[in-house]
């Protein structure tokens, strides 16, 4: 792309080219970006406490490693997820999607639409099979020599990590839903159905599927001279061939039968689902948390590639894209240290409430949430420390629990286009750069800002 040409089209593609030249020349690495936000953090704790460096450096070490079982959660997340979108049958579909669109235009709004939807279902999969369409798409563009952004087809694969937070994968929904979870005594146990059919939430929900896919293929540059160039790690990734499945030798050992069985591989998932549906017939959708999310991807893979051998081939070749989070889940988890032990979070909070009023109180959430989110990336690590405080605050305001619960994740989802840090496995898969799709995501997440800021305002 060259700097030097001015933007055309519509006030909306000249903003998002306007900040993708911004997020090219400033946006860092995902990592650099966790190790400066981790010394943001460091100089707001000793800046707005009355605590000193050494104390923010004990706060900072003792959260460390508490996201560590988290960590193994969410990278089970991206390699299942990963798995079942890799696996034949669903690759098909993805390919048969992939091969629809013939502009820029369409391919952003339809990778978009995907990633929204199925973010709906569960948000590590968005992610997963987001990043695989853009992938295909751009393949299927190349071979069609129709010119795209290939940076935006990846923002619109990000965009479901804006819009799950009210449905069936949300972590504070699961949290509230579950029997004796740490704010019982002050909102009771919350059912997901009471959750996620809030007048509020569904509203906002249609609202998600509809204006950030418009939004998305709104931003398509208007002339080819305004296109990024693709550089060797995208063309790499695009052009990379597809996990092939095996069939076992001819000459096959006895490990060899074991290893491609059907048998054992059907009787593995039918223990596997035996205690799933027991788990929801026993607790409804109370029994969802990410274990139980985790176990029916894992199971689910297992049966679409019908034996171990290939299912463990691709594990092996979705691990890659789980670097990034065993690097900075430790840096994420020592900036929630640091804003969780040294209070910074309460004092956010408690400024939030002493300027609300009841007709401004879900917005002053909202925006709350949103900017801690920048902080504490992770809508159950952000819940454990500002929820007691959202939901206190709004008990004295008289405010709607749930209501607030929803805004808090709203918050934590909407902010996550201007942070990278669960972009990391969607950069692995499409050989992009932070920078190459933050410049789109946070003009996609400006765009639908009036969503979120309409659901807080009016009387919903």
């Amino acid at each position: 792309m060259s700097n030097n040409t001015p933007s055309s089209g519509s006030l909306i593609t000249r903003m998002g080219n306007k900040m993708l030249r911004w997020s090219l020349k400033y946006m860092p690495d995902a990592s650099i970006f966790a190790v400066v936000l981790t010394f943001i953090a460091f100089i707001l704790g000793i800046t707005l406490t009355d605590q000193g460096p050494m104390q923010m450096i004990q706060n900072w070490y003792k959260g460390f490693w508490e996201l560590l079982g988290f960590s193994m959660q969410m990278a089970l997340i991206v390699i299942t997820g990963s798995c079942v979108a890799n696996a034949p049958l669903v690759k098909r579909g993805i390919d048969s999607l992939a091969s629809i669109p013939n502009s820029g235009r369409s391919a952003a709004f339809l990778v978009t639409f995907v990633s929204v939807v199925v973010s709906f279902l569960h948000w590590g999969l968005s992610l997963i099979v987001g990043a695989i369409l853009a992938k295909e798409l751009a393949r299927n563009l190349r071979i069609k020599n129709v010119p795209f952004e290939y940076g935006l087809l990846a923002a619109g694969a990000y965009v479901g990590q804006m819009t799950w937070q009210g449905l069936f994968s949300s972590s504070i929904g699961l949290f509230i839903a579950s029997p004796g979870h740490a704010l019982e005594s002050l909102m009771g146990v919350v059912p997901m159905s009471d959750f996620m059919l809030n007048r509020m939430n569904i509203i906002v929900t249609i609202g998600l599927a509809i204006f950030p896919a418009l939004f998305a293929a709104m931003l398509q540059p208007k002339n080819e001279n305004e296109l990024t160039p693709l550089d060797e790690n995208a063309i790499r990734a695009i052009e990379k061939e597809n996990l092939t499945v095996k069939k076992r030798p001819e000459n096959a050992t006895v490990g060899d039968y074991l290893n491609y069985s059907p048998i054992i591989a059907l009787a593995l998932v039918a223990m596997g689902f035996t205690y799933i549906v027991s788990a929801f017939m026993k607790k409804g959708l109370t029994a969802l948390d990410f274990n139980l999310l985790n176990a029916i991807f894992l199971f689910t893979g297992i049966l679409l590639y019908g034996n171990i051998a290939n299912y463990v081939a691709a594990v092996k070749d979705a691990a890659s894209g789980v670097s990034g989070v065993i690097f900075q889940f430790p840096l994420y988890a020592g900036i929630m240290g640091i804003v969780k032990y040294s209070g910074l979070v309460m004092i956010l909070a408690n400024g939030i409430a002493s300027i609300s009023t009841k007709g401004t109180f879900y917005l002053w959430t909202f925006l709350s949430s949103s900017l801690v989110n920048l902080f504490v990336p992770s809508g159950g690590g952000q819940w454990a420390v500002q929820g007691p405080v959202a939901i206190e605050s709004a008990r004295l305001m008289g405010a709607d629990l749930i209501k607030t619960a929803l805004m808090v994740g709203y918050g934590n989802t909407w902010t996550n286009m201007a942070q990278p840090f669960w972009a990391i496995a969607l950069l692995g898969i499409t050989g992009l750069e932070a920078k190459h799709i933050m410049g789109y995501s946070m003009a996609i997440m400006l765009l639908s800002g009036f969503i979120f800021v309409l659901a807080a305002v009016l009387p919903l």
